[in-house]
């Protein structure tokens, strides 16, 4: 009775009820937070190698000066492993492609929604049938009677506008994400 009554006194002089921490608790709680560190230490290397490297982060964007392309011009650059084309349109080719009449479109869309600012077509240079990269970049390279690009796969034809007009491609050229930074310099990604 001695016991009992020795452990009520102690309880009793604890205003809340609890009990006193003990070391055996305290030294379960520190392995416990020591364990969750080193568990985290371990494991963050891990993590860390899942985020792109230094030069995937740099293809996911490119900087373009649009400054010496000249009117008519037209560059090819790489994007995330795809061919770019950038064409600094003539007034020719710009009318040509507004006029063009949506009826006749397999995959119909008006100037005004492929391009951001009127003298400047910015597409993927994928052709949307198979993959294959339509010639027209170079001024020697065939255009077709639509002056845009030819596949020479399978002989898909588009428009001044990257606009599919004849032939196995079921799309227009993809359009990249791209913004103009100012009047000379876009921003693609």
């Amino acid at each position: 009775m001695d016991d009992v009554s020795s452990r009520g006194a102690a309880t009793a002089n604890r205003v809340d009820g609890a009990a006193e921490p003990k070391r055996r608790d305290f030294l379960l709680m520190a392995t416990g937070a020591a364990a969750a560190f080193g568990l985290g230490a371990a494991i963050w290397p891990l993590i860390d190698s899942m985020n792109p490297s230094a030069d995937v982060l740099a293809l996911s964007s490119v900087k373009v000066d649009l400054k010496p392309i000249v009117v008519g011009q037209r560059i090819t650059l790489k994007w995330r492993g795809q061919p770019v084309f950038i064409a600094h349109r003539t007034p020719k080719e710009i009318a040509e492609a507004e006029l063009t009449p949506l009826g006749v479109l397999i995959d119909p869309a008006t100037d005004a929604q492929r391009v951001q600012r009127t003298p400047w077509l910015i597409v993927i240079g994928v052709c949307t049938h198979l993959g294959c990269v339509p010639r027209g970049q170079r001024p020697t390279d065939p255009r077709g009677p639509y002056g845009g690009w030819l596949c020479p796969c399978h002989g898909s034809e588009y428009d001044t506008a990257g606009r599919v007009r004849r032939g196995p491609a079921p799309k227009n050229l993809y359009l990249p994400t791209y913004r103009f930074l100012s009047d000379e310099l876009i921003k693609i990604g």
